[in-house]
């Protein structure tokens, strides 16, 4: 892997050109003065991923009418 190593004025004025760099494999140092401030790499694409379900069954009584004590308690103004 080839290494650039840039001020930050040129980093600025340059970041496509230096962007497209990154994406063919190169690695760019952003230095302040002669100090390294930053690197600038490629991201690595996320890892694919299986759709799961959870296994759950619904109950048979699922739709069956609440209890009277269960309905009165949703009530408004009860």
């Amino acid at each position: 892997m080839k290494t650039s190593r840039v001020k930050v004025q040129y980093a600025k004025t340059h970041l496509s050109a230096l962007i497209a760099s990154v994406q063919r494999g190169e690695e760019v140092v952003i230095a302040r003065g002669d100090t390294p401030a930053a690197r600038l790499v490629a991201v690595e694409p996320p890892a694919e991923r299986e759709l799961g379900f959870v296994a759950y069954a619904i109950p048979e009584s699922f739709s069956d009418p609440l209890p009277e004590g269960e309905l009165s308690a949703w009530e408004v103004g009860a």
